[in-house]
C-alpha cells in the first residue's frame, strides 16, 4: 500500500505547473535574480494580503526573526520573554542580536504561550515579548498587547507556520511592532527553497530593516553599519508570486481537512484534539494537525503507525529550556514537558481526500488498540 507522507507538495505543484514553469523562464531570461521586479511585488501583494504598510523580503524566517528583533533595539543586555514550546530558531534569534530568552510555560489546551504567567518575569531588562503563532493558531494576542503597552515593551511575532492566519480579524503577524515569516517548502505559503519576511506598519523599523538586509548600506560600497546578505531571491519571489494567489483556497483546504480529522477522531479515547478555535476572533490556518497521545504511548504509537507506511511528526520533542544550554537555569514549565512527552502531528495537506484521512486514523486507530 502507498505510503502517506506528512506533507505531499505534488498536488499543487501540478496544478501550477505550467504557470510556475513560464514564471521561472522569465526570471532566467531577465538575467534578474538578485532584488529584481519579482521581489518588489511580491512584497507589495504581500503587503496587501496582510494589511500591512510594509513587507521586506529576507532569505529565512530566522533572518526575519534576526532582523526584525535588531530593528526593535533589543540587544545585548536585553531580555526576550517567549514560548519554550517552539523552533529553536525562536530562541536562537533572540541570542544571536545578543539579548537573553525568558521562557514562559504554555496553556494546556492550546499550546500558545500563557499570556497569565508572562507579567511575573518581567524584569528591568524587559525588552520585548515574542509570541509564536504555533501550528498556525494565533496566540492569544490581546493581553500580550496590553502588557507591552503597560510596561512600554515592543511585540515581534513569530508568524513562520501561520500565513494567513488571524486573530480578531486581522492577519497574524501584523498584530505587533514586527511579524516575522518563513517561505519554508513545507509552509501554508512555501517557496522552493527557503525564503522569509518581515513586515511592519511602522515606516522607520521598515526602512531600517531594508538597511540591514543589504550589509548596512543604503548606498552600494557606502556601508554605515555591520548587517546582514539577507535578500530573497527573485526566482523564489517569482514562485511565492504564483502561489500567494492561492493561499485562501489552500488555507481553506487544511481548515476542510481539520475539520475532517476531528469528526473522524471524535470519540477516540487515548487521544485528544488541542482546543483550536476557529470562530470570529480566530482563524487557525493548521500548518499542523496535531493532537495529543495519553498515557506516555505517544513514540510507540508513532512507531507503529510508520510501519503501517503513515509518516507522522513530534513538534516538538524537546521544549527549549531543557536543551543543553539552558538545563543549567533551572526552568521547570510542566505544561511545554508535558506536551513534549504527547504531542503527534498527523499528515495534512490542503488537497488531502478524505479516503486517505480515513487510512491515518484507521491507522491511529489500530496502533493504539494494539497496544
Amino acid at each position: 500500500m502507498q505510503k502517506i507522507p506528512i506533507f505531499d507538495l505534488k498536488p499543487e505543484i501540478e496544478l501550477l505547473w505550467g504557470e510556475l514553469t513560464e514564471t521561472i523562464h522569465d526570471v532566467l531570461r531577465s538575467g534578474r535574480f538578485i532584488l529584481g521586479p519579482n521581489a518588489e511585488s511580491f512584497e507589495q501583494e504581500a503587503a496587501r494580503y496582510l494589511g500591512v504598510r510594509h513587507a521586506i523580503g529576507v532569505n529565512s524566517g530566522t533572518d526575519a526573526l534576526i532582523i526584525g528583533l535588531q530593528a526593535l533595539g533589543v540587544g545585548p543586555g536585553d531580555e526576550v520573554i517567549t514560548t519554550p514550546f517552539t523552533f529553536f530558531a525562536t530562541a536562537e534569534a533572540i541570542e544571536r542580536v545578543g539579548a537573553t530568552p525568558v521562557f514562559v510555560d504554555i496553556e494546556p489546551d492550546s499550546l500558545q504561550l500563557d499570556p497569565r504567567q508572562i507579567e511575573m518575569k518581567i524584569s528591568s531588562r524587559t525588552k520585548a515579548i515574542l509570541p509564536v503563532h504555533l501550528y498556525g493558531r494565533p496566540a492569544e494576542m490581546d493581553p500580550i498587547l496590553s502588557l507591552a503597552r503597560t510596561y512600554d515593551l515592543k511585540v515581534i511575532e513569530d508568524a513562520a507556520q501561520a500565513f494567513g492566519s488571524e486573530y480578531q480579524g486581522k492577519k497574524a503577524g501584523a498584530l505587533g511592532d514586527v511579524g516575522c515569516y518563513s517561505f519554508f517548502p513545507s509552509k501554508n505559503l512555501g517557496a522552493f527553497g527557503d525564503g522569509g519576511m518581515i513586515v511592519t506598519n511602522d515606516d522607520d523599523i521598515a526602512e531600517y530593516c531594508r538597511f540591514l538586509r543589504q550589509h548596512g548600506s543604503r548606498k552600494k560600497y557606502f556601508n554605515e553599519a555591520v548587517g546582514y546578505n539577507s535578500r530573497l531571491d527573485e526566482l523564489q519571489a517569482a514562485v511565492l508570486r504564483v502561489k500567494l494567489r492561492h493561499i485562501e483556497e489552500w488555507n481553506q483546504g487544511r481548515i476542510g481537512v481539520a475539520e475532517t480529522y476531528r469528526k473522524l477522531l471524535r470519540g477516540q479515547s487515548g487521544v485528544v484534539c488541542l482546543d483550536e478555535k476557529n470562530t470570529g476572533d480566530h482563524r487557525h490556518v493548521y500548518h499542523q494537525f496535531t493532537v495529543r497521545i495519553l498515557q506516555g504511548r505517544r513514540d510507540e504509537v508513532q512507531e507503529r503507525m510508520r510501519r503501517a507506511g503513515i509518516e507522522t511528526m513530534i513538534y516538538y520533542p524537546i521544549p527549549l529550556h531543557l536543551l543543553p544550554m539552558y538545563q543549567e537555569l533551572g526552568y521547570e514549565l510542566p505544561q511545554a514537558e508535558a506536551a513534549a512527552r504527547e504531542v503527534l502531528s498527523l499528515p495534512i495537506w490542503p488537497q488531502m481526500t478524505e479516503q486517505v484521512q480515513l487510512r491515518v486514523v484507521q491507522g491511529l486507530r489500530v496502533a493504539l488498540d494494539s497496544m
